[in-house]
């Protein structure tokens, strides 16, 4: 009978954190037009898998610009866990249940299942967040909410092009794998999303040790009393299961990546991207993909470029190439209240992740605010929920309400009008 009465507030939280995430791509779906569905480059691509090529082996249509023509074939710079990710749709279309990429409806169903896994994370800084009472339970939804509908996610995601789904996906992994390390542990699982996310942003795959660290610090092996080398051994030993069941998944991809890239460009670290036509001549590459050049007008995009005046509703409006994330999400400035729990590792990882981000020579082309920054909202969101008291105080919810309200203007200018133009 206890433990029936026991599993009650456990089923309760899983219907509740299901009907936020429902409610969330519904919301999604129905606030978001994708106006970039067309560029579905790694859909195109994993339905070359399917007829048993890696590439096209004709001139593919106009709008697909950033396809690679090389030797007798036209090549995709996306890596190889991105277009295995579309797989599932290239398999609907081959068998003529979609006729199109479902952009608005994968974008949503990415949302939700965001917000789901957002609101479950929240367990691992206590019992607070995985109390039923009013006060702590609305923080828990707000915050679960807002790496969503509060940040630049929104409109990007809501594009529904390649690179945006890729960068939904890859925030999906992260914070699935995440919850299968802090909240339910679990390493192949974790490990599986953990390719996800790597998969579809390759960046991250600097952050793999960040997982394995939280892994081995929940070992609770009693080594008092043994020298330090001995200590050392017996953790190895004990942790060993771990670190290969997480890493199985992640490796292979990376084999499997090399060789992909390797059987298209002869080399295992050629992705293509310098092969797009073009692309070697635009001004921000021409100290590299990458280069220590490209660090400060990365900085200013991210973090100072500010919004446009406009007389017209909503009376202003927003660069279509970039501007600050402070000012898009303010709820952001949350971030530098004094350090909680995983506060020290979340800072590290976003640390390293930003500057990969920042040495990159583009900022992210047509965009609203910095759209490369999705990848860190899964280390922000440790952050602001374990930087802050359990109950939603009143700066919070100001913060998320204007946060909304921002991201909600821009979905509706990029997505909805024409009033963002190129200039």
């Amino acid at each position: 009978m206890e433990a029936e009465t026991s599993k009650k507030p456990e089923r309760y939280q899983l219907w509740l954190a299901i009907a936020i995430s429902l409610f969330a791509a519904l919301a999604f779906y129905f606030s978001t037009n994708p106006t970039l569905r067309d560029l579905d480059y790694t859909a195109e691509i994993a339905s070359a898998f399917l007829r048993g090529d890696l590439g096209f082996r004709e001139k593919p249509p106009e709008w697909l610009n950033e396809m690679i023509p090389y030797g007798n074939k036209y090549y995709s710079a996306f890596p190889l866990g991105a277009v295995v990710s579309m797989l599932p749709v290239a398999l609907l279309e081959k068998a003529s249940l979609i006729h199109n990429f479902p952009a608005r409806i994968l974008a949503a169903l990415i949302a939700g299942a965001c917000v789901y896994f957002f609101f479950q994370v929240a367990k691992a800084f206590g019992p607070d967040y995985s109390s039923l009472r009013p006060k702590p339970l609305t923080r828990r939804i707000l915050l679960a909410l807002f790496p969503v509908f509060g940040t630049w996610t929104w409109c990007n995601l809501g594009m529904g092009g390649a690179w945006q789904i890729a960068l939904g996906l890859a925030v999906l992994g992260e914070i699935a794998a995440l919850y299968f390390t802090l909240v339910r542990p679990s390493p192949f699982v974790a490990g599986a999303f953990f390719t996800l996310a790597f998969g579809n942003r390759t960046e991250l795959l600097l952050t793999a040790p960040f997982y394995l660290y939280l892994f081995w610090r929940r070992s609770n092996e009693n080594t008092a009393g043994q020298s330090r080398t001995a200590q050392v051994k017996q953790r190895l030993r004990v942790n060993a299961p771990m670190v290969i069941d997480f890493l199985t998944l992640p490796v292979t991809l990376a084999l499997l990546t090399a060789a992909y890239n390797f059987a298209r460009f002869h080399s295992i670290f050629d992705f293509g991207y310098f092969h797009i036509p073009e692309v070697r001549d635009e001004p921000w590459y021409e100290h590299g993909l990458f280069s220590l050049h490209s660090i400060p007008w990365n900085v200013n995009k991210m973090l100072f470029e500010g919004f446009r005046d406009d007389p017209d509703f909503p009376f202003f409006s927003f660069p279509p190439f970039g501007c600050s994330i402070l000012l898009s999400s303010p709820l952001l400035f949350l971030l530098f209240r004094a350090v909680g729990t995983y506060g020290a590792i979340s800072w590290i990882a976003i640390g390293i992740v930003t500057f990969v981000l920042w040495c990159h020579g583009n900022p992210g082309g047509w965009q609203f605010s910095y759209r490369y920054a999705m990848i860190l909202l899964p280390w922000m969101f440790l952050l602001l929920t374990g930087n802050g008291p359990p109950k939603t105080t009143v700066i919070e919810i100001s913060l998320f309400t204007v946060s909304i309200a921002i991201n909600a203007t821009a979905t509706w200018l990029f997505l909805w009008t024409d009033r963002i133009q190129p200039s």
